[in-house]
């Protein structure tokens, strides 16, 4: 005879380590995706729905850079008691690591409406549990989940898709504003599919030169040209132009803004050093735009002026424009990067001023040339009280801090006549010409200069 004792205690200990969460106890993911497909074979049988709630904490990170990752672990032991005793015995629930959860309801309706409702009753119970407040070894914390859910019948989406799907939909919670639960919904699946395949292509873009540069000219009140705003345009080989409203957001969301940013910078200082060679083009100003992501970059500044000496554009041409978002996070460190960049000569103009949310203290302290009224303030100038007097307001603004402003989306003449009569005295928009390639701008520049001599 053989004492087998401590050959199944090792036995039993690896399964623990090898199904079970060290930290909570709970099934793992391997664990997890084996019962989850009994669970669809289960539901292919009965015809009874199943759901998957995928959870996640929010700010967790922040309980454990404040108050260390001991009271991190607390916390998550916490969670998975309270998830235990929220469903019942024969439901599961999973700790995937870090601070997510699956939890896995098996045996709800057949008909999907009426699952939906006893997941959705489920997933609100175990949000409102999870609510209340914690004890963590002496100090009160309060924490709040973001929950996606998605149902299951058979065998109709394999297991990893599931999951995936009460990902996405944990995700879109969190987009509402986190604590609450959000269903999977298809078309959130498709419209993930067609971000990946857009980021896939603005690299590929990028990489085979598909994106060019298209210039709106920006002129005085005599309709001379003084310069022109640098607007990123893609044509792309199958879509066709892509619109900027579609692509650059997911730039700037992928990180691909700041190889797209330096590009621009680039080619706009090569296009300051060509119409240096031309006497009509000589002394205009191009205004680009800057992203904040961009901006924030540490050698941002220094990165301008090592351009501006390998181009050898005149810095005096080159105009920056920020975003009013972009004053929110370091004053400091923006004021530092456009001192050094104003030292030089570029000048700064505040976009779409009025739009956002900043502080009217900060113009005071900030090197500005320029204020740029938005064209959501210019459309309805002659039909909304409000709009006519917050251009009116700008304008007062800008004349009593020194600062230049200039007015986009005139579209009309009436609108134009507004503004010079109010002080107004720089515009761009259609009224004058849509954004164009570089030779037709040129040629726009000539012909404005024969009207002008003629006159």
């Amino acid at each position: 005879m053989t004492d087998i004792t401590q050959r199944k205690a090792a036995e039993d200990q690896i399964r623990q380590l090898a199904f079970y969460d060290p930290l909570t106890g709970l099934p793992n993911r391997r664990m997890l995706i084996d019962r989850l497909r009994h669970a669809l074979a289960s539901s292919a049988r009965s015809a009874h729905c199943g759901a998957l709630l995928f959870i996640d904490l929010d700010h967790f990170k922040n309980l454990n850079d404040t108050l260390g990752h001991d009271k991190g672990d607390l916390l998550l032991q916490q969670v998975a008691q309270r998830l235990l005793d929220t469903v019942r015995e024969e439901d599961t629930v999973a700790r995937l690591g870090g601070d997510e959860y699956v939890v896995m309801l098996e045996g709800l309706d057949e008909f999907h409406d009426i699952a939906a409702s006893q997941a959705t009753a489920v997933g609100e119970k175990i949000i409102a549990k999870l609510n209340w407040p914690y004890q963590l070894a002496g100090h009160e914390f309060h924490s709040t989940p973001s929950m996606g859910l998605t149902l299951f019948n058979g065998h109709e989406v394999e297991v990893e898709d599931l999951l995936k799907q009460a990902d996405l939909a944990m995700y879109q919670a969190k987009g509402a504003g986190r604590n609450g639960l959000r269903f999977y919904d298809p078309q959130m699946q498709a419209a993930v599919t067609k971000r990946a395949e857009l980021e896939a292509d603005i690299r590929q873009g990028i990489l085979f030169g598909q994106f060019v540069l298209f210039f709106q000219p920006q002129v005085d009140k005599s309709g001379c040209v003084i310069g022109a705003e640098a607007l990123l345009r893609w044509n792309h080989p199958t879509r066709g132009m892509v619109s900027p409203a579609e692509f650059i957001p997911v730039a700037e969301d992928s990180g691909q803004i700041l190889t797209l940013g330096s590009w621009i910078l680039e080619a706009a200082c090569a296009q300051l050093v060509a119409w240096a060679a031309d006497p009509e083009t000589r002394a205009l100003t191009l205004a680009v735009n800057v992203s904040s992501r961009q901006f924030r970059q540490q050698d941002f500044a220094q990165h301008i002026l090592d351009m501006l000496d390998y181009t050898g554009a005149n810095p005096h041409c080159l105009k920056l424009e920020l975003t009013e978002s972009l004053l929110a996070d370091n004053l400091d460190d923006v004021i530092v990067k456009m001192s050094a960049l104003r030292a030089r000569g570029v000048g700064f103009s505040l976009d779409d001023f009025g739009t956002g949310y900043s502080s009217l203290s900060y113009l005071k302290r900030l090197p500005l040339d320029q204020l740029k009224i938005d064209q959501s303030f210019v459309r309805d100038v002659l039909t909304d009280p409000n709009d006519a007097a917050i251009v009116q307001t700008i304008l007062a603004l800008g004349k009593t801090l020194g600062l230049k402003v200039i007015a986009e989306g005139v579209e009309t003449g009436e609108q134009r006549d507004f503004l010079v009569a109010n002080g107004c005295n720089s515009y761009q928009g259609y009224l004058y010409s849509r954004p164009v390639p570089a030779d037709e701008f040129l040629r726009y520049v000539h012909a404005v200069s024969v009207r002008k001599d003629a006159a």
